[in-house]
């Protein structure tokens, strides 16, 4: 049984590094930064970018010490596309910079105009996957969600996954896709208020 915690801002940059380890064979990740000395060099910025702020927010949930992770954004709450952008202008190899642009504007298009709780990231170090480290923390978040009554949304960037978060309610409602890209899959989660 897994022993969930709320990771704290001084627990950030530790945490982070779970989330670049837990993602370096993430189709979608490495399709965008195929170098592996370019995914590591700044990942860990990416992702404090990308779903930080739930360390701010208490909703960056965490599995036995850091073993998983995941950082859920709270309704209101957004990722710094900015940060973003610079850093995937940089690692995005020049031959797929015009498609990562679509597939960012197609995962806009997706994402909810109403205030959603969203999951940026969800991994496990490749150290621990296999242990339901992944079901442990949907149970935690998803018990703060119900409460809240919203929504739930979520881009499932590994088809693999696509079962863990159906158990939990979520509904594919697209695909993501350009012409050389894997698929993402947008899912959500009606609220329950």
């Amino acid at each position: 049984m897994a022993t969930i915690t709320i990771g704290k801002p001084a627990d950030k940059a530790r945490l982070l590094h779970t989330l670049v380890l837990g993602f370096a064979a993430d189709p979608v990740a490495r399709w965008a930064s195929p170098d592996a000395a370019t995914y590591m060099s700044r990942r860990h910025e990416f992702f404090g970018a990308f779903g930080g702020a739930a360390f701010d927010h208490g909703t960056a949930f965490v599995a036995d010490d850091g073993a998983a992770v995941a950082t859920w954004l709270p309704p209101g709450v957004a990722p710094d596309g900015e940060v973003m952008g610079t850093i995937m202008d940089e690692q995005t190899p020049a031959h797929r910079k015009a498609e990562m642009d679509e597939l960012v504007g197609q995962m806009d298009r997706f994402h909810p105009t109403e205030p959603v709780w969203y999951l940026p990231l969800i991994a496990a170090d490749p150290a621990h996957q296999g242990r339901g480290l992944g079901t442990a923390l949907m149970e935690a978040a998803i018990t703060v969600i119900d409460a809240d009554g919203r929504p739930a949304y979520l881009e499932s960037s590994n088809p693999r996954n696509i079962p863990l978060y159906r158990r939990f309610g979520f509904d594919s409602i697209g695909e993501i896709r350009t012409i050389t890209s894997p698929v993402l899959t947008p899912m959500l989660r009606p609220g329950k208020g």
